[in-house]
């Protein structure tokens, strides 16, 4: 078994309290700091040997409180400082050693307007993360990039809404529909963003700062509402309509 950071890494994720929980119940206790996480970022952190938890006789995942504690370490190393889970393996083992990882470098980042809270900074995983969430292979994902329909960071690294779309467009695959065929709603997609960057294009341009900072909330928002719209018309479109 991996050895567990000891107290002061900083793990102030909320861990179960008394005796080995399901992955369900950590799945929980990490969605309080980390809300992206899914259970699938869970067993890959498993399969790359940075937490090894108990097996009950029926086979079932048991975490105990130090395999909540090092997971909730990985998510933050990943999510505030992008670092690899190599490295972030090795800090763990100088943890276990009693040792000082290595220095990392505070992260940089502009003072917010006033009375404006930042948006958190997003988890994100590696090209091999994403393979293996996906379930897909290296010639699948560079099809799907070659249509436009998953995209990396220049540093190679993907957001988790480019996870939500490998997912989708893989539980799509099983119903036979292939990455041109889904050309059109990537179309329509980019078709909806751009009619919200009109909308919110004179906030970005305004001198008070704060509703420039109001930019990007209203930018959600209309996005939020125009995929409700859209799921809303494909649900209308398909109901049994009479003679």
């Amino acid at each position: 078994m991996l050895h567990t950071p000891p107290g002061g890494a900083d793990t102030g994720t909320a861990a179960a309290e008394s005796g080995p929980v399901s992955i369900g119940a950590v799945l929980q206790a990490l969605r309080e700091e980390f809300p992206e996480v899914t259970v699938s970022k869970i067993r890959f952190l498993e399969a790359e040997g940075l937490v090894e938890p108990e097996r009950s006789p029926s086979g079932y995942r048991k975490f105990r409180t130090e395999d909540i504690e090092r997971l909730s370490y990985v998510l933050r190393m990943q999510r505030d400082h992008y670092l690899p889970l190599k490295v972030i393996r090795e800090h763990l083992d100088a943890l276990g050693r009693g040792e000082r990882p290595p220095a990392i470098p505070a992260p940089t980042r502009e003072a917010p307007e006033p009375g404006v809270t930042p948006p958190a900074p997003a988890v994100r995983i590696g090209r091999k993360e994403l393979l293996t969430v996906a379930g897909i292979d290296e010639a699948e994902l560079a099809e799907w990039e070659a249509y436009g329909l998953v995209a990396a960071s220049a540093d190679g690294a993907y957001e988790l809404t480019e996870v939500t779309v490998a997912r989708l467009v893989t539980d799509l695959g099983r119903f036979g529909l292939e990455p041109r065929h889904l050309r059109a709603m990537k179309a329509a997609a980019e078709r909806q963003v751009d009619l919200v960057e009109q909308i919110v294009a004179p906030l970005r341009r305004h001198r008070d700062p704060r509703t420039r900072a109001r930019a990007e909330s209203t930018a959600q928002e209309l996005a939020g509402l125009s995929v409700r719209l859209h799921a809303a018309l494909v649900q209308a479109a398909l109901r049994p309509r009479g003679d």
